[in-house]
C-alpha cells in the first residue's frame, strides 16, 4: 500500500525520502547508524508506489537539490524502478506526462489519445532510450529479462492500442534495432525475439534441451518415457506468441527486422496457416495470425527458392530429426493447438499417408502462390516441376518425378508435386511462362535427351507444343535467343522430322521451317519495340511496389517495403515511373494517421523533389493550401512538414519559379485575408448540433443541468493549475475561428516554412516576397495580440530573425542578394519589437522579441565594420560571429515611442533592391 504523501510529523514524501537516504548514506556517520538508516530507507522505498517514487526522485534529482554523494544513490534507485512489476507502465506514464511535447491538453493535439497523456514522437524516443539502454550499474543480461515480461504484456493490447505502439517502438527500434542488444545471441534478442520465436518453434530457443529422454523401468519388460508427451508450448502461449509478433511488426513496421524475425519461422507459420481444420475458433486463434505473418514474409523476402522450400515441406508439422529438439504441433480439443516434444517421426503425425491432408495443403499452397507469387516465382516453379516430371528414365515412356540426383523421389513427394503441377496448369495458365528464354532452354534439354525409341512419346509432343507457343508469339525474334540453344533445338527437330512418326514428324518439320525464317516473316516496322532488360525489371518493381502500397489488406511492413521499392526507382531515375500518378499516390498516403508510414512518405517525396522539384512542390502545395477545403488540419500540417523537408533538400536550387510559387502560397496562407466558406458552414452546423444537444439535455433535467465543473476542478492539484488549464482551453478554442478563417496553427506553420526558405536560400524568394513577409510579420505583431495567436506571433518574430541572419551571413560571405534592409525599416521593426517585448502577454514572444531586437542592433553595427572580403582575408579588425546574444557594449536604449493609432498611417518596413 502506498504511504501517504504527508507523514505524521508533517514531512512530505520528498523530505521523508531525503531524510532516510541521508541517514542511510551519510559518509561521516558511524556504521551502526548507516546500517539502521539503510534498513529504514529500503523499507520506505519498498512500500512506496512506483509512480510516486518516480515523481519524488525526479524532484530530488534537480541540480544542487541534494549533495553529490546522495545523488548517486538516489539515481541508482531511480534507474532500477523499471525492473519493478509495474515499473515500465509507471515510467512511460511519467515521461509522457512531463515531456514538453506531451504537456498539451488532449484537445490541443492534432490526433488525440483516447485516454491518458498525449504520446508524441519526441516523448516516445526519450522513453525508448530510458528503457532500452541499461544503466551503467546493471548488465544487459540482467536488465532485459527484468523488463521483457512487462513490455511483452503490453503487446497483448489489454492496456490499449496506444501502449501497443509504444511497446512495439521500444522493442523494435530501441532494443532489437540496436546491433549491440538486438543481434542474435545478445541479451536483448534472447529476452524479446527469442521468447516470441520459441513460442512458435521451440528449437529456436538457445535453452532448448538436447539431452536424451529420461526413462525408468516400470517392470522387468517395460520402460516408460517420462517426457515423451511433454508439452513444450501450451495453447495459450502459442496464441500469445503469434499475436505479440504480429503486434510488434505491424505497429512500427521495419522491413529489416521483419525479415530477421520471420525467416526462421517460415515453415512453422505455413503449418499453422494451412492447418486442416474447419473449426472457426482454431482459425481465428492460430491459422489467420500465422497466415498474415507468412504473407508478410513472402512479400518482403519472397523468391522462387522460398516457394520451392514450402513445396518440399508441404506436410511440415514440426522439427523431426533436428539436432536440438524434436517437436510437433498437436490438436487440443477442437480449437486449441499446442507444441509437444517427440522422439521419433511417428510421434510427429507423419507415419501414415493422409490423402485429404495432401489435397488440402496442395490447394492452400497453390492459392498462396496465386496471391503472393510473382510471375517469375510461378514460372520458375512451373518449369522446375515440368522439367522433372518429363525427365525420361531408361526406355520407359512414363511421366515420373525424380530428385536432383536422378533417383526416384519419395512417393509422397511425387504425388504432391504432380498434384501441384496439375493445379498450376488448371488455375494459373496465363502466368506459367514469364521468360521465353527459360522455356527454350527447357525445350532444348528435353528434346536433346530423347532417345531414338522415344521420339514419338508424350514428352516429345508436349515439348513441341511449348516450342510452338514461343516461336509464334509476336515479339519473338531469333536474334534475341541464345544461338547455342537454337542450334540444339534445330538439330533435335531435324532428327524428329526424319523419324517415321506421323504425329510428330510433320510438326517438327513445320517448326524447323518457322524457326529458320521467323525473322523474315514480319515487317520490321510492325514489330513491337522490345523493352530492355532494365525496363522489364523496373516495370516489375514498379508494379510490385504499387500493389504493396495500394492493396487494402496490405499490412504496414509490406506497405513500407513498397515505399522502399518506389524509392529505389526514384534514386535510379527510372523512366518507368509515372510521376503524376506517383505523386497522387504518395499524397493520398499522407491522409492516413500512421506516423511511421507518413515519415516514409515524406522521405519519398523529398527524393522525388530532387528529380522533379516543380511537380513535387506543386502537388504538396495544393494539399497544404487546400483551396477546396478537403483536408483536415493535421493532414495539412503533415504536408507542411513534407514541404519543409523538400525546401531543405533543394538547398541553393530553391529558387526561380519554384521558390516564387512556394513563397506566394505560404504568404497567402499566413495572411488574415483567407476565408474558408465550407469550413464556416461545418462550424455553424457543429454549433447548432451542440446547441440542440444542450437544449435536449436541459429539457431532460427539467432546466437544472448538473454542474460538473467543481468535481473536475477537484482533480487539479491547486488553483494555479486550474487557472492555467482555463487559459489553455481559451487559447485552443480560438485556434479554429468561428468565422471560417484559416486555422491559426496552419498560419503559424506557413510563417515557419517561409522562414525555413529564407534560411535555405533567401535570394530565391526575391525582394518583393521578402518585403511582403516582413510587412506581414509586423502587421501580425501589431494587430493580432490575443492569447490564441501567441504561436503566430512567435513564428512572425522568428521569420524576422531568419531574415536578419540571412543578411548577416550573405554580407560575411561577400554574397550579393540584390536587396537589403533600409535603416528606416530597421528602426520601425525595432520599435514594434521593443513594444511587444514589454507588453505582450506571452513570455516566449517577449523573449523572442528581445533576442531579435539585439540581433538588429548587432546588424546595425556590422554594417559599419568591413567584411572578411573587404579585409582581404588578413583577419584585421573585429568580426561579428554572432547575431543574437553578442555583448558589444550597447548603451541604454531610448524610451519606446508609442505605437501608431489605427487612424494614423504607420511606416511600412521596406526591402531595398540593390544594383
Amino acid at each position: 500500500m502506498e504511504p501517504p504523501r504527508t507523514g505524521s510529523n508533517g514531512d512530505t514524501l520528498v523530505s521523508a525520502i531525503e531524510k532516510a537516504a541521508t541517514k542511510a548514506f551519510q559518509p561521516t556517520a558511524d556504521p551502526v547508524s548507516r546500517s539502521e538508516g539503510q534498513h529504514e530507507f529500503g523499507a520506505l522505498i519498498s512500500r512506496t508506489g512506483t509512480s510516486a517514487l518516480i515523481t519524488t526522485l525526479n524532484v530530488l534529482m534537480k541540480p544542487d537539490r541534494v549533495p553529490g554523494w546522495l545523488r548517486i544513490h538516489l539515481m541508482d534507485v531511480l534507474t532500477l524502478l523499471p525492473q519493478r512489476p509495474d515499473g515500465i507502465r509507471a515510467t512511460l506514464e511519467f515521461v509522457f506526462s512531463v515531456h514538453p511535447s506531451s504537456t498539451l491538453r488532449a484537445s490541443e493535439a492534432a490526433t488525440t489519445q483516447k485516454q491518458g497523456a498525449n504520446i508524441t514522437m519526441e516523448a516516445l524516443k526519450m522513453a525508448s532510450i530510458l528503457l532500452s539502454v541499461p544503466p551503467a550499474s546493471v548488465s544487459p543480461a540482467d536488465w532485459f529479462p527484468g523488463i521483457a515480461p512487462q513490455l511483452l504484456r503490453l503487446l497483448d493490447g489489454n492496456d490499449g492500442a496506444d501502449l501497443v505502439k509504444v511497446a512495439s517502438y521500444v522493442i523494435g527500434f530501441g532494443i532489437l534495432g540496436r546491433k549491440q542488444f538486438g543481434a542474435p545471441g545478445t541479451p536483448g534478442w534472447k529476452a524479446f525475439a527469442e521468447t516470441m520465436l520459441a513460442g512458435i518453434d521451440p528449437s529456436l530457443s538457445t535453452e532448448a534441451s538436447t539431452t536424451e529422454p529420461l526413462v525408468f523401468s516400470a517392470g522387468p519388460d517395460e520402460v516408460v518415457d517420462l517426457r515423451k508427451q511433454a508439452v513444450l508450448v501450451k495453447e495459450d502461449d502459442l496464441h500469445a506468441a503469434l499475436t505479440r509478433l504480429a503486434a510488434l511488426l505491424n505497429s512500427h513496421p521495419n522491413p529489416g527486422l521483419t525479415k530477421r524475425l520471420l525467416a526462421p519461422l517460415m515453415l512453422p507459420l505455413w503449418a499453422l496457416s494451412s492447418w486442416t481444420s474447419k473449426d472457426e475458433g482454431l482459425k481465428q486463434r492460430y491459422s489467420r495470425p500465422a497466415q498474415i505473418l507468412l504473407e508478410i514474409f513472402l512479400k518482403l523476402a519472397g523468391s522462387p527458392e522460398k516457394f520451392q522450400e514450402l513445396l518440399e515441406n508441404l506436410l511440415f508439422n514440426g522439427a523431426v530429426g533436428s539436432s536440438k529438439i524434436q517437436w510437433a504441433y498437436e490438436l487440443v480439443g477442437e480449437s486449441g493447438l499446442q507444441v509437444k516434444r517427440v522422439w521419433d517421426s511417428t510421434d510427429a503425425g507423419n507415419a501414415e499417408l493422409d490423402l485429404p491432408a495432401i489435397e488440402s495443403k496442395t490447394d492452400a499452397f497453390v492459392d498462396l502462390l496465386r496471391r503472393l507469387g510473382s510471375d517469375l516465382d510461378i514460372s520458375t516453379l512451373f518449369l522446375d516441376l515440368f522439367q522433372s516430371s518429363l525427365a525420361p528414365q531408361g526406355d520407359a515412356d512414363k511421366i515420373k518425378i525424380v530428385d536432383d540426383d536422378g533417383h526416384d523421389a519419395d512417393p509422397v513427394a511425387q504425388l504432391i508435386k504432380a498434384r501441384v503441377l496439375q493445379q498450376m496448369i488448371e488455375t494459373l495458365p496465363d502466368r506459367l511462362i514469364s521468360d521465353s528464354k527459360h522455356l527454350l532452354e527447357l525445350v532444348s534439354k528435353i528434346l536433346g535427351e530423347l532417345k531414338e525409341s522415344s521420339l514419338g512419346d508424350d514428352a516429345t509432343a508436349i515439348a513441341l507444343s511449348l516450342l510452338n507457343i514461343v516461336v509464334t508469339t509476336p515479339n519473338f525474334q531469333r536474334s534475341d535467343a541464345d544461338a547455342s540453344v537454337l542450334t540444339s533445338i534445330e538439330s533435335s527437330l531435324d532428327k524428329i522430322s526424319k523419324a517415321e512418326n506421323p504425329e510428330t514428324s510433320q510438326t517438327a518439320h513445320n517448326l524447323s521451317l518457322l524457326l529458320k525464317y521467323r525473322d523474315a516473316m514480319d515487317d520490321p516496322a510492325d514489330r513491337p519495340i522490345t523493352p530492355s532488360a532494365r525496363q522489364v525489371e523496373d516495370r516489375k518493381t514498379y508494379q510490385l511496389a504499387i500493389s504493396y502500397i495500394t492493396q487494402a489488406d496490405s499490412p504496414p511492413p509490406v506497405r513500407s517495403e513498397g515505399l522502399n521499392l518506389l524509392a529505389t526507382l526514384i534514386k535510379a531515375n527510372s523512366a518507368i515511373l509515372d510521376i503524376p500518378a506517383t505523386l497522387v499516390l504518395l499524397s493520398s498516403l499522407l491522409n492516413e494517421d500512421d506516423d511511421y508510414i507518413n515519415l516514409r512518405v515524406m522521405q519519398t517525396l523529398t527524393l522525388m523533389a530532387t528529380r522533379h522539384p516543380k511537380s513535387t512542390t506543386k502537388e504538396i502545395l495544393e494539399h497544404y493550401v487546400d483551396a477546396d477545403e478537403h483536408e483536415k488540419t493535421d493532414t495539412r500540417l503533415r504536408f507542411g512538414e513534407a514541404l519543409l523537408q523538400v525546401i531543405q533538400r533543394l538547398g541553393e536550387t530553391f529558387a526561380g519559379k519554384t521558390a516564387t510559387q512556394v513563397g506566394e502560397a505560404l504568404l497567402a496562407v499566413a495572411s488574415r485575408r483567407g476565408h474558408r466558406p465550407k469550413t464556416e458552414v461545418k462550424q455553424e452546423r457543429a454549433a447548432r448540433l451542440e446547441a440542440h444537444k444542450h437544449n435536449a439535455a436541459k429539457a431532460a433535467w427539467d432546466d437544472a443541468l448538473p454542474d460538473l465543473s467543481e468535481d473536475l476542478a477537484d482533480e487539479l492539484p491547486n488553483e494555479h493549475d486550474r487557472a492555467r488549464n482555463e487559459i489553455l482551453a481559451q487559447i485552443v478554442s480560438g485556434w479554429e475561428s468561428k468565422r471560417g478563417s484559416v486555422d491559426v496553427r496552419v498560419r503559424a506553420s506557413a510563417l515557419s516554412l517561409f522562414a525555413a526558405g529564407i534560411d535555405t536560400n533567401v535570394a530565391g524568394y526575391g525582394a518583393t516576397l521578402v518585403e511582403g513577409a516582413v510587412d506581414l510579420c509586423v502587421g501580425i505583431l501589431t494587430l493580432e495580440t490575443g492569447p490564441e495567436t501567441a504561436i503566430l506571433r512567435r513564428a512572425a518574430i522568428l521569420l524576422i530573425l531568419a531574415f536578419v541572419r540571412a543578411l548577416a551571413s550573405a554580407r560575411e560571405q561577400g554574397r550579393s542578394l540584390g536587396f537589403g534592409l533600409l535603416e528606416g525599416s530597421r528602426v520601425e521593426i525595432v520599435r514594434v519589437l521593443e513594444y511587444v517585448a514589454q507588453t505582450d502577454g506571452d513570455g516566449l514572444v517577449q523573449e523572442h522579441a528581445r533576442d531579435v531586437v539585439e540581433s538588429l542592433e548587432n546588424w546595425r553595427l556590422m554594417e559599419v565594420l568591413p567584411t572578411a572580403a573587404e579585409r582581404g582575408g588578413l583577419g584585421e579588425g573585429p568580426a561579428l560571429t554572432r547575431l543574437a546574444g553578442l555583448d558589444i557594449g550597447i548603451g541604454s536604449r531610448p524610451s519606446l515611442p508609442a505605437l501608431a493609432t489605427p487612424g494614423q498611417e504607420q511606416a511600412r518596413p521596406r526591402i531595398e533592391e540593390i544594383e
